[in-house]
């Protein structure tokens, strides 16, 4: 009989990928996935750094694993694992933990399955995590994160992905395009290119120092891969999204009117304590091309509250400059001290009870912003790409421009793509909306 084995994901798309790639791994190897919550004999815990909880919620994961089946062999790999490899062996119930260079090959680390006394950990110098690994998951049938590019040159102060994935690297043009076409061939609509910094795509293309291509020359090869409905670029870089890209997109049929640009602060003053590449004054510059040439565009922004030397006023300043700004979203990060990090030990530490209070303004902020961005595109024509999922009694989807919307459930929608008028917004803050026709 088959082994079973059961992964679990913390963290980003990116993470998500490779698990995916992981997983088909271990199939070709004769091992029948199961869901994390049911009896496996090896349980994969792919884990994050970027936040104090993704840490914390391990131990806890570990618990889950081992109470469906005490004997089970439990791994953990991804970034803490890389960062932190002896506190995660040292967690109860852990067997083997593998670092940046080590996840992909995790079968060949695997012994006959039986639990080690002690966590056994192979982890290699970060400075070693050289090579590239592409990969992509397929998640519910209807989109699928393609990994182009890995690592960061980019040393913000906060960050710890450089020292948990080691330096920029991307995928050969070659093969994005061979994994872009075999997702293309398993009737899946969306593609979401993804990585830690795929504005920097092409640095580290067959092992070179030097770019070989551009992110722009990607996006234009991937525009003409047959077969794909919608290709969607996950976060990018305020001073890497140039404008011949952000025209590309404009024009493109492929690519969606949806851009995710990382701001981190509005203030000019913990940009540059932060390390930034660019001042507040380009990221304004990239949202007035955005919407000078796709209005309807939707636009997300990272920010972090909290970081050290983040004064009141400079808080105020990051808050008015994003009410003012023409976006659709954000993503608030509450700052955590993270060891190994230059912020670490900078002055002006911000009380934890002060970050919680900024960081629920700004979520206040987005749900103003993400409703008055949907207010903007009730009336207008456009294209949802359903999903898998009864949610109670309903079903959901994106339009291009990532509106979410809602319709009573319907089997024969899931994946299909439609053209609707958005109607209006209901109490839950989704759109409903009029069928103009199907695709399918």
């Amino acid at each position: 009989m088959n082994k079973k084995v059961a992964f679990y994901t913390l963290g980003c798309k990116l993470n998500f990928s490779e698990t995916s790639t992981i997983a088909r791994r271990f199939s070709s190897e004769g091992f029948e996935r199961v869901d994390f919550k049911e009896k496996a004999d090896i349980y994969v815990i792919n884990t994050c750094s970027v936040t104090e909880n993704a840490d914390k919620r391990f131990k806890s994961i570990v618990k889950q694993a081992q109470k469906v089946n005490p004997n089970a062999f439990v791994a953990a790999v991804g970034c803490y694992a890389q960062l932190k490899p002896q506190e995660l062996a040292d967690v109860n119930g852990v067997d083997l933990v593998l670092g940046a260079t080590e996840k992909f090959n995790i079968t060949s680390y695997l012994n006959d399955l039986t639990k080690n006394d002690m966590g056994e950990v192979h982890s290699c110098e970060i400075q070693e995590a050289d090579f590239y690994v592409g990969s992509y998951s397929i998640g519910d049938r209807t989109r699928a994160f393609l990994k182009v590019q890995d690592g960061c040159d980019y040393k913000c102060t906060y960050c710890t992905i450089p020292l948990a994935r080691g330096i920029s690297r991307s995928d050969t043009l070659e093969n994005v395009l061979r994994n872009a076409k075999e997702i293309s061939e398993k009737n899946i609509k969306e593609i979401v290119l993804t990585g830690v910094n795929i504005g920097d795509y092409g640095k580290g293309e067959f092992g070179n120092k030097k770019h070989e291509h551009t992110f722009f020359e990607l996006v234009q090869a991937l525009d003409e891969v047959k077969g794909i409905e919608r290709l969607r670029i996950s976060s990018i870089e305020p001073n890497l999204l140039k404008n011949e890209t952000i025209d590309f997109v404009a024009q493109s049929k492929t690519f969606v009117p949806h851009f995710h640009i990382p701001l981190q602060s509005g203030s000019n003053t913990l940009l540059k304590l932060m390390r930034r590449r660019y001042m507040k004054e380009l990221y304004v510059d990239r949202v007035e091309k955005i919407k000078q040439v796709m209005p309807h565009a939707c636009i997300g922004v990272d920010v972090i509250v909290g970081f050290p030397g983040e004064t009141d006023e400079l808080f105020l300043e990051t808050y008015n400059f994003l009410n003012t700004l023409n976006i659709s979203y954000l993503h608030v990060f509450t700052y955590s001290e993270r060891d190994n990090t230059l912020a670490a030990d900078f002055e002006g530490v911000v009380p934890k009870n002060v970050r919680a209070k900024r960081s629920k303004m700004l979520r206040g902020l987005s749900v103003k912003k993400r409703r008055a961005f949907y207010e903007s595109q009730i009336g207008t024509s456009r294209t949802v790409l359903f999903e898998g999922e009864n949610k109670e009694g309903y079903i959901h989807g994106f339009t291009e421009n990532y509106i979410k919307v809602k319709t009573p459930w319907n089997p024969e929608l899931v994946n299909t793509m439609c053209q609707v008028e958005l109607t209006k917004i209901d109490e839950d803050g989704l759109v409903r909306f009029e069928f103009v026709n199907a695709l399918v």
